[in-house]
């Protein structure tokens, strides 16, 4: 491993760090902070440890480490515990982080008093992941949102700029009172 990935795999280790010392233990966002505030806000107050991370991120340890209109940044720490039986990382938990950044990323364009929900997700798995490879980044990155669709594309990469996958995903975006509550 050259210095160069050595030390940006120590600085995504040091952000990291750094986000998780304001998080809140982990839980379901208040139905209140969906009506009030918009996707963006949302991931910006998570980042500044006002809202709890989503549960998943702590079942499959993975955070979010960056967030601005139309992007999200996810990192992710590949370990024995996600391997399949061929001890390579199962493609779940590629394919679950792929799907976080790229639906949170459709959700910072949404507006407050507005959800979504992921209608579909294809993903390209391009090599094995190991514990070896260190941390990984999953990138959200929008391509369109309007009314009731939103369209994104992710990739997960390594700190040496390997590509491990590549998604897009489809989500359905629409107003909080259309949503049953059971």
């Amino acid at each position: 491993m050259s210095n160069d990935v050595a030390a940006l795999q120590q600085k995504w280790l040091d952000a990291v760090r750094v986000v998780r010392e304001k998080f809140q233990p982990p839980g379901v966002l208040p139905l209140s902070s969906l009506k009030d505030c918009g996707g963006l806000e949302i991931f910006q107050r998570m980042l500044r440890g006002e809202l709890p991370p989503a549960p998943i991120a702590e079942t499959l340890d993975f955070a979010l480490v960056e967030v601005e209109r139309g992007r999200v940044v996810f990192q992710g720490h590949p370990a024995p515990a996600h391997f399949n039986p061929v001890g390579v990382v199962h493609g779940g938990w590629q394919a679950a982080l792929l799907d976080s950044c790229m639906a949170c990323a459709v959700q910072t364009q949404i507006e407050a008093g507005q959800s979504f929900t992921t209608l579909e997700i294809k993903v390209n798995f391009l090599r094995a992941l190991t514990d070896k490879v260190g941390p990984v980044r999953a990138e959200g990155r929008v391509i369109q949102v309007g009314r009731q669709i939103g369209i994104a594309e992710g990739k997960l990469y390594d700190a040496a700029g390997r590509l491990y996958a590549h998604g897009t995903t489809t989500c359905l975006v629409f107003d909080l009172d259309q949503m049953r509550q059971t």
